[in-house]
C-alpha cells in the first residue's frame, strides 16, 4: 500500500525510533548511536564523503535522513539513543560538513538574493508574488485522489507533528518587538494554551481521519528525501544563531503563503466527502495565517531588519528557501503522481 495504514492504536506518544538507513551513513551513524559511546571512524570517513559530495544534496536521502536524525537530538530524541550524545563534539562536527552541503544547494536552488532600500515586507511580498513553482494545493482541491492526499500527509508528517518547533529555536536569538511578535505567532500555533488547538494535534487528528498512523515520527521511513529536505532547513536555521534571520524570513513566507493553499486543501477534503471534523486543521489555518501574515512580515522582520540591517539578505534568503523547497516536494509529488507512480518510498505503482 502506498502509505502506512492503521486500524488499531495510534503510535505511543513519546515514543519515537531510530529510522530505517538511507545509505553507509545513516546506516554508520543509526548503530553507532544506537550501539557507541563515541562516533566511530567510519562513520566520520562517511560523513566526509557525503559532506563532500557534489549537486543533489537535498534530495540526497542518506544525507538528509542523518541529518534529521542529527537534528532530532535536540527535539525529542529516540528511544535507546542516550541523551549524552545532543551535544557530543564529534557528532557536532559530523552534522557541520553535511550543513556545509545543504546550505550550498540552498543557495544553488534560490539563485542570488537581491537588497535593496524598499522596507522588507515590502520585499517579502514581491518575493511570494514572483513565486511560480507548481500549485500542489489546487491539485488536491480539484482532483487529488484519497490515496495521494495519504501520501501527500505522509510527506506533511515530518513537518507537521512538531510545526512550530523548529522556528521557536530562534526566539530567544531575539529581543523587542521582533521577539514579542514571533511569540504571537507561535503561541497560536502551540494553540494559545489548549492542547486539543495544538496545530500539530490537529494535523494528527487529521492523519488518523485518514487512516494514517499519528505517531511522532511513525511515517519517517515513508517519507522521501525532500520532506527531511524542508524540515532540516528549518531546524538548520533555528538552531543556528547566525541563521536567525533567515528562520524569521522563512516563518514569514510560511504564514504569507498558508491562508488561500489551507482553503483549496479544505475544499479538497470536501470534495470527497469529510466534513469540518476532518478539515479543522486546514480551516484553522485559513484564518489564524491571513492574521500572522502582517504581524510577521511587519512587526517581526520589519523590526529585525530595523534594528539590524545587515541581516536584511538573511531574511529574504530563509523566504526563498520556504518558497523554493514548497516547490520542490510539490513537484516531487506531481511528478510521480503523472507518471503512475507512487511518491513515497519503495512503494508499488497507485492505482489509476
Amino acid at each position: 500500500m502506498p502509505a502506512r495504514i492503521v486500524s488499531g492504536p495510534m503510535g505511543m506518544i513519546g515514543s519515537m525510533h531510530l529510522p530505517e538507513p538511507r545509505g553507509p551513513l545513516s546506516e554508520a551513524l543509526c548503530r553507532d548511536l544506537a550501539t557507541s559511546p563515541t562516533l566511530s571512524a567510519a562513520t566520520i570517513a562517511q560523513g566526509d564523503r557525503v559532506s563532500s559530495a557534489g549537486p543533489g544534496a537535498l534530495t540526497d536521502e542518506d544525507l538528509q535522513i542523518a541529518l534529521a536524525v542529527l537534528y532530532e537530538l535536540h527535539y525529542r530524541g529516540f528511544d535507546g539513543v542516550p541523551e549524552e550524545w545532543e551535544w557530543d563534539p564529534a557528532l557536532l562536527g559530523l552534522r557541520a560538513g553535511l550543513e556545509r552541503r545543504h546550505v550550498a544547494a540552498l543557495r544553488e536552488l534560490t539563485g542570488p538574493i537581491a537588497v535593496t532600500d524598499e522596507p522588507v515586507d515590502r520585499r517579502l511580498g514581491a518575493l511570494v508574488a514572483a513565486d511560480d513553482g507548481p500549485s500542489l494545493s489546487s491539485y488536491m482541491a480539484k482532483q487529488g485522489t484519497v490515496e495521494q492526499w495519504r501520501e501527500y500527509l505522509t510527506l506533511r508528517s515530518v513537518y507537521h507533528l512538531k510545526e512550530a518547533d523548529p522556528h521557536t529555536f530562534a526566539i530567544p536569538r531575539l529581543s523587542g518587538r521582533a521577539k514579542a511578535a514571533m511569540v504571537e505567532i507561535q503561541a497560536d500555533e502551540y494553540g494559545g494554551g489548549s492542547v486539543a488547538r495544538m496545530h500539530s494535534e490537529l494535523f494528527a487528528g487529521l492523519l488518523r481521519s485518514l487512516g494514517l498512523d499519528a505517531g511522532y515520527g511513525a511515517l519517517w521511513d515513508e517519507a522521501p528525501a525532500v520532506a527531511f529536505a524542508s524540515v532540516n532547513t528549518m531546524s538548520l536555521f533555528g538552531l543556528h544563531r547566525r541563521w536567525r534571520g533567515a528562520a524569521l524570513g522563512h516563518l514569514t513566507a510560511v504564514e504569507m503563503t498558508s491562508s488561500e493553499p489551507s482553503r483549496r486543501y479544505s475544499a479538497g477534503l470536501r470534495r470527497l466527502g469529510f466534513d469540518e471534523r476532518v478539515t479543522v486543521f486546514y480551516d484553522e489555518h485559513v484564518e489564524a495565517d491571513a492574521v500572522h501574515e502582517q504581524i510577521a512580515s511587519v512587526d517581526m522582520c520589519g523590526s529585525l531588519v530595523s534594528g539590524e540591517p545587515e541581516l536584511a539578505e538573511d531574511v529574504l534568503f530563509g523566504a526563498a528557501c520556504s518558497l523554493a523547497m514548497d516547490g520542490l516536494a510539490a513537484a516531487h509529488l506531481l511528478g510521480a503522481w503523472e507518471a503512475g507512480r507512487s511518491a513515497l518510498r519503495g512503494q508499488p505503482p497507485l492505482a489509476a
